[in-house]
């Protein structure tokens, strides 16, 4: 299994760390994501590489924002 840390901008509330959960799970290869709404931080556990355009996608598809 691989993880994968990112900064997601945007989620005020439970709904948003919901929506983006869901969002990052609906991609191939995703078993499980983590997200903090005190932190933005999101961990993403995968048995693939997953690519950081890949991970922005489905995010910002939502209107969050990926941090670089």
């Amino acid at each position: 299994m691989k993880e994968i840390t990112v900064k997601v901008q945007g989620m005020s509330c439970d709904h948003c760390v919901r929506t983006v959960r869901t969002a990052l799970m609906s991609l191939e290869g995703v078993s499980d994501v983590q997200v903090s709404l005190e932190t933005g931080l999101v961990r993403i556990t995968a048995n693939r590489d997953l690519s950081t355009e890949e991970i922005r996608r489905a995010v910002e598809e939502w209107g969050y924002r990926l941090v670089d």
